[in-house]
């Protein structure tokens, strides 16, 4: 019998909420069992790169990774962000340890080829070292994951979180029973994003393909639920999308995916 696994992406609008972040950390810590998290950085690389006098370029919503600017966010995301949860998870008695893809190559991608757009230093996953993050887990640690990887001859690469977080989960599903959990702002997938009551509790494929068609989903959750039925499609046993209170077992107002 596998052992459950939570694993729980957290996104950036609640990392650059000093309140939001301390009570998130403190619900995660709660969390019984095994655990990972994953992280972004939220606005804090953009307003270093502004300290740095870099040009912010952003296109579709993704960042424009060149040299200085991931020099800029591998501070950030591995530096500073990382080592503030660990030490915030240690004083809330969880047995945290920060981690870059770079890690024990823990996550190794390839650079993203220029098609329409040069996103410079962005890398696609190609593996993940399930040896080593199962062995962190079962010596009872809980993995703290940047969002930075490399690509195994010396670069390191700006890598989407819910992507690794969604790659980790695939990787580790013939170990663990494996929930993987994106929480951010919102309440969950909403029929109308101004309306944070209109959760849609409940979406399949067919669900999502009408979501679409309608514009309900656009835009940066498109690529989210995409992660999401991918991670289902191998071995993960559960998607939800919502509020970090999901993580206990009293709330219900959150969004789940299934096949």
């Amino acid at each position: 019998m596998k052992h459950s696994l939570k694993i729980v992406k957290i996104g950036g609008h609640i990392l650059d909420d000093s309140k939001a972040k301390k009570e998130f950390l403190t619900q995660f810590a709660a969390i019984d069992g095994l655990k990972l998290l994953v992280h972004g950085g939220g606005k804090s690389a953009t307003a270093l790169s502004k300290k740095m006098q870099l040009d912010v370029q952003i296109v579709g919503g993704r960042r424009i990774t060149d040299a200085q600017t991931l020099e800029a966010i591998t501070m950030v995301y591995a530096g500073k962000i990382n080592t503030s949860i660990v030490a915030m998870l240690q004083g809330l008695n969880c047995n945290a340890v920060g981690c870059s893809g770079a890690d024990a190559n823990s996550i190794q991608s390839v650079k993203r080829p220029v098609s329409d757009v040069d996103y410079g230093f962005v890398g696609d996953i190609q593996k993940v070292n399930s040896k080593y993050i199962s062995l962190l887990i079962n010596a009872g640690l809980t993995p703290v994951f940047s969002a930075i990887t490399h690509n195994n001859k010396g670069q390191l690469l700006n890598t989407n979180a819910d992507t690794i977080a969604a790659s980790i989960a695939k990787s580790l599903a013939d170990v663990f029973d494996i929930t993987l959990f994106y929480c951010f702002e919102k309440t969950g997938v909403l029929e109308d994003k101004n309306d944070d009551n209109s959760v849609i509790k409940i979406i399949d494929r067919v669900k999502y393909k009408d979501l679409v068609k309608s514009g309900v989903v656009s835009d940066g959750m498109l690529p989210k639920l995409q992660n999401c039925f991918d991670a289902l499609e191998n071995q993960v046993s559960k998607v939800c999308i919502g509020q970090p209170s999901m993580l206990s077992d009293h709330s219900n107002n959150y969004t789940t995916l299934t096949l």
